[in-house]
């Protein structure tokens, strides 16, 4: 049986008098888009949070291709492997598309002009850049070192997903990543996440959106007061069984 890439077991996080994650469990497949649905409140982003680093549980441990890891940092976490495309995108809309991707992990120059003057090797940061958004079919960007705020909403989700890709080798994580598109854009993003997940790279997608979960999702976990409640396959499910699975109105089948 193939061994999960990442996997949680008991993870806790209380806020005070507030549990937001509760023995919660998690494992993600290799080459699998899981997607993660709850209603808001139930934990879904403390969960994310967890496992990105962003957020170090009080109990419980996670796993990653088989080794215990405790992320202290969203650094730590990137440096595993596992990237991270927020709602936010964290992206500088001044800066350039070049600059945002390699924000902070630019690559310096050669001998001692990087070294002692610290000075960046552009050519070779566009290089790279043009060379992952090609690989993901985005080139309808044409200028590498055009600001991020010129771009589409579409676009800089783009941006977003092809950084996550270049340099995510283990798992990447998209938080909402077609929440604050229209259709024609949610379609290129959803695109997108296939071409990703072509290339090998298993996705956690977080979404409220049911049309675009079933339509991309190999499992989905549904979350529910701080834990996982099940995880169901949405070639056997509908929405309406997500959706009641996710507000109480229906049980889990018992396993």
């Amino acid at each position: 049986m193939t061994q999960p890439v990442l996997t949680a077991r008991g993870l806790t996080k209380r806020y005070g008098k507030v549990t937001a994650l509760d023995r919660c469990d998690f494992d993600l497949m290799p080459g699998e888009i899981l997607a993660v649905i709850g209603d808001n409140g139930a934990g879904k982003s403390t969960l994310i949070k967890a496992i990105s680093g962003a957020v170090v549980p009080d109990e419980g441990k996670i796993e990653l291709e088989g080794a215990p890891v405790r992320f202290q940092s969203p650094i730590e976490a990137r440096e595993a492997g596992i990237e991270t495309v927020y709602q936010t995108l964290a992206m500088s809309p001044a800066l350039s598309i070049a600059d945002n991707m390699f924000m902070g992990r630019e690559i310096r120059k050669p001998g001692l002009a990087g070294k002692l003057f610290r000075k960046l090797d552009r050519p070779e940061m566009e290089r790279i850049a043009r060379e992952k958004l090609n690989e993901l079919g985005l080139m309808t960007i044409q200028n590498i070192n055009q600001a991020v705020e010129t771009l589409s909403g579409g676009q800089r989700q783009g941006v977003a997903v092809a950084r996550a890709a270049a340099f995510g080798s283990k798992v990447i994580i998209l938080d909402e990543p077609t929440a604050a598109l229209g259709v024609k854009e949610s379609r290129k993003v959803l695109e997108l996440i296939q071409d990703v997940k072509s290339r090998g790279i298993p996705i956690i997608l977080i979404s409220h959106n049911m049309p675009h979960v079933f339509e991309v999702a190999d499992r989905i976990h549904v979350h529910r007061l701080g834990r996982r409640l099940c995880v169901i396959d949405p070639k056997e499910h509908t929405m309406s069984d997500a959706v009641g699975l996710m507000t109480g109105a229906i049980e889990p089948e018992a396993a």
